[in-house]
């Protein structure tokens, strides 16, 4: 079971914890990562790119003028998509692009990217990051003085003031843990957990049965076949 020490806001260590080996420990499979993350990608996408067709355009259906006789081109309604304003032929409609992985799938690819930021010494442990009020300045030298740039920070329960407070830094995200996703960890170079979140974490997470390890791993094997990755 590894262990990590943890550290205070001012950057010393007070003391350790030991994290589970089912959610830390585990081998790291690209091609799961790339499966969920592309999910949740997808399923942010709005889908909201729409135009008009003929049939959308307002205006009157009547024939502009006479079939033959006139020595113009032959024209329909106004509507017709030759004319400037009238409908798009072969625009985007609205469409929903959200999909889902299995539910088993997504916490193996959960624990995979804990994984990977502890094998890469990006994980960082903290007994409270309590805050008396919103300061984003006091958050702005906590970091500095923990060297963090680049970060990820999961509570364990909501933290108003610390969450207001990071909210206008750019590259600092505070979430619960509850909230944890696999986009999110991979996306900030360091991952920032309070010791209680930690915990949190392995309650969550412990629970993978035998049948349900073997499903996600014949999964995984499924997509390095089809994708070609690692």
């Amino acid at each position: 079971m590894p262990v990590i020490d943890v550290q205070n806001i001012e950057g010393k260590q007070i003391s350790q914890v030991e994290l589970a080996d089912d959610v830390f420990s585990i081998p790291v499979k690209s091609s799961v990562l790339h499966e969920v993350v592309t999910m949740q990608l997808s399923n942010r996408r709005s889908g909201t790119a729409a135009v008009k067709h003929r049939s959308d355009v307002r205006g009157s259906g009547r024939k502009l003028f006479r079939q033959k006789g006139t020595g113009r081109a032959r024209r329909g309604d106004i509507k017709s998509p030759l004319l400037r304003g009238g409908g798009v032929v072969f625009g985007p409609d609205k469409r929903n692009y959200s999909y889902k992985v299995p539910k088993k799938v997504r916490k193996l690819a959960l624990k995979m990217a804990l994984s990977s930021k502890l094998r890469e010494n990006e994980l960082v442990v903290l007994d409270q990051f309590e805050l008396d009020g919103i300061k984003t300045k006091i958050v702005v030298d906590v970091l500095k003085t923990l060297k963090l740039n680049n970060a990820l920070i999961v509570t364990e329960k909501h933290n108003d003031h610390l969450e207001l407070s990071a909210r206008n830094l750019p590259d600092v995200k505070v979430i619960r843990s509850e909230g944890l996703n696999v986009y999110d960890i991979l996306k900030y170079r360091m991952l920032v957990l309070l010791e209680p979140a930690v915990k949190n974490i392995a309650v969550s997470y412990t629970h993978l049965r035998a049948h349900e390890t073997a499903y996600t791993i014949s999964y995984s094997v499924i997509c390095m076949k089809k994708g070609g990755g690692g």
